[in-house]
C-alpha cells in the first residue's frame, strides 16, 4: 500500500517513475491535461546496466550475412556501448525541455509533446509514432517545424506540433482492457486534439501513425484537412492477389517492380516479428526481462532499417547514431513497454478483413512521401489510384522506415510542401 502511495506522490508532481508510469489512471471522468516530466530512478539505470553486462550470449550464427536473423557482432557492438558510453540522461533532458503533457482518454493516461509556435496562423499536426518507434522518432523535426524562420524555412511554414505516445507504448497508459486497436487510438487522437482547442489540423504518420492517421481521416473528415504519410496503404487489389499467389504480373512500371519485389520480399522473409506479435504478443517475456534480447527484437523490424544500424554499431556515418538507436531502445525498456507494445498487432488483427497496406477509401486530401528504403516505396501511379484526393507525392533519394528520425531536414521540406496548398491564406 505504502509503494502505491508513493508512486501516486510522484505522478501528481508530474516525476515519472519507471514502473507506475504506465498504469491504469485512476481518474477515467478526469479530462484536465496535467504538466509532465520524466525522472528515471538512479536504481532503474544501474539495473539496466548490470542486466547489459550479465548477458548469456547464444552462438554466432552460422552465415555471414542476416539472413538467419540478429547478427552477434551487432548485439555485442550494441550491448558493449550501451553498457560503457551511453548516457539516458541526455535524452531525458531534450525531452524534458519539450513541453509534455499527460490527459485521460477513454480511461487511459496518453502522454503527448505540445509545442506551439510563436508565430500566428499556425497550422496545427498532429505526428504518430509506429512500432518499434516511439516520440523519440519526431525530436529532430519539432524545432523545425515549430520555428521554421531558425531553420531555414519562412514564418508561413510554422506548425504547432502534437506528438502523443500510443496506448501501451512510451509513457502512455498500458491499456487494462481489450479494443484498443488503430480505429479506437485513432478516436483518441479526435478527442485529444479538440481538447487541446483545435478544431481543424492535419494528421501525419507512417507505420502504425499511418493506419491511425488513414483512419481519423475517416472517422473526422470534417475536422482533419488532410494527412500526410511516408508508408502509405496504396496497393491494388490485384497486387495483392499475385504477391499472395507468387505470380507476378505483366506490365508494370519501373517504379511498381521495385515496389512488388520489396513487398514480395517484406512477406516473404521480413513479418516475423509482425506474425508473433499479431498471433502471440504475450509470449514475448523475454523482451521485457532482457535488454539485449529487447534490442535484438526491436532491430529485426525491416531489412533496410536493420543494415544502417548494423553499419551504425560498425562505426560508420549514418543519419542515425548509435545514441539515437540506444534513446529508443531504452525508452522501450525503462517504460516496460515491450510486450503491452506488441498488443497492438493482436488489436488489429482481431476481426480484420484487409491488408496492412489495402486502401481505405479516403475521400480527404492526401500527401505522400516515398522513402527508397521503406518497406515499400510506394509508385505514384498507386498513390493516385488509393487517394483520389492526391494533393502532393514525391519520391526521395534518401531514407527510410524512420523517416523523421533518420532525415529529418528532409522529412521537414517534405511536411511544409505538403501541407502548403492546405493553409488559410
Amino acid at each position: 500500500m505504502k509503494k502505491h502511495i508513493i508512486a501516486a506522490s510522484l505522478l501528481a508532481t508530474g516525476l515519472a517513475i519507471a514502473a507506475p508510469v504506465n498504469a491504469q489512471s485512476a481518474s477515467r471522468g478526469d479530462e484536465s491535461i496535467r504538466p509532465y516530466k520524466i525522472h528515471i530512478p538512479d536504481a532503474e539505470l544501474a539495473d539496466l546496466k548490470h542486466r547489459i553486462t550479465a548477458t548469456r550470449w547464444p552462438d554466432s550464427e552460422l552465415v555471414k550475412d542476416e539472413t538467419q536473423g540478429v547478427q552477434l557482432a551487432t548485439m555485442k557492438a550494441l550491448a558493449g556501448y550501451w553498457a560503457t558510453k551511453y548516457d539516458w540522461r541526455k535524452v531525458e533532458s531534450r525531452l524534458n525541455a519539450l513541453p509534455q503533457f499527460v490527459t485521460n482518454i477513454d480511461g487511459v493516461d496518453i502522454h503527448f509533446i505540445h509545442v506551439r509556435s510563436k508565430y500566428p496562423n499556425a497550422l496545427p499536426v498532429i505526428i504518430t509514432h509506429g512500432w518499434p518507434g516511439s516520440v523519440i522518432e519526431q525530436l529532430k523535426i519539432v524545432g523545425p517545424l515549430t520555428d521554421p524562420v531558425k531553420y531555414g524555412g519562412k514564418a508561413e511554414d510554422a506548425f504547432d506540433v502534437v506528438i502523443p505516445s500510443i496506448p501501451g507504448h512510451g509513457f502512455s497508459g498500458k491499456p487494462a482492457e481489450l479494443g484498443w486497436n488503430p480505429v479506437r487510438v485513432a478516436k483518441a487522437w479526435i478527442t485529444l486534439m479538440d481538447r487541446l482547442g483545435y478544431k481543424q489540423y492535419v494528421a501525419q504518420g507512417g507505420d502504425w501513425g499511418n493506419a491511425i492517421s488513414e483512419n481519423m481521416a475517416l472517422i473526422a473528415p470534417a475536422a482533419l484537412l488532410g494527412i500526410h504519410t511516408n508508408m502509405a496503404a496504396t496497393v491494388p487489389a490485384d497486387i495483392s492477389k499475385a504477391l499472395a499467389s507468387g505470380n507476378k504480373p505483366a506490365g508494370l512500371s519501373a517504379d511498381e517492380q521495385i515496389a512488388y519485389g520489396q513487398l514480395d520480399f517484406f512477406y516473404k522473409k521480413g513479418l516475423g516479428y509482425a506474425s508473433e506479435m499479431s498471433l502471440r504478443p504475450q509470449t514475448l517475456y523475454a523482451v521485457d526481462d532482457s535488454p539485449v534480447g529487447l534490442a535484438a527484437w526491436m532491430l529485426d523490424h525491416d531489412d533496410r532499417s536493420y543494415k544502417l544500424i548494423t553499419r551504425v554499431f560498425a562505426g560508420e556515418e549514418e543519419g542515425l547514431t548509435r545514441d539515437d538507436i540506444l534513446d529508443n531502445i531504452t525508452l522501450y525498456w525503462l517504460t516496460r513497454t515491450g510486450i503491452s507494445s506488441a498488443r497492438l498487432y493482436w488489436e488489429a488483427s482481431q476481426g480484420a478483413t484487409g491488408g496492412f497496406f489495402d486502401p481505405r477509401g479516403l475521400k480527404i486530401p492526401v500527401a505522400v512521401s516515398a522513402f527508397p528504403d521503406e518497406i515499400y516505396a510506394v509508385p505514384r501511379t498507386w498513390a493516385e489510384r488509393a487517394y483520389p484526393r492526391l494533393i502532393y507525392f514525391n519520391k526521395l533519394e534518401k531514407g527510410g522506415h524512420f523517416a523523421a528520425w533518420e532525415q529529418p531536414e528532409a522529412f521537414t521540406k517534405e511536411l511544409r510542401a505538403a501541407f502548403q496548398s492546405l493553409r488559410v491564406k
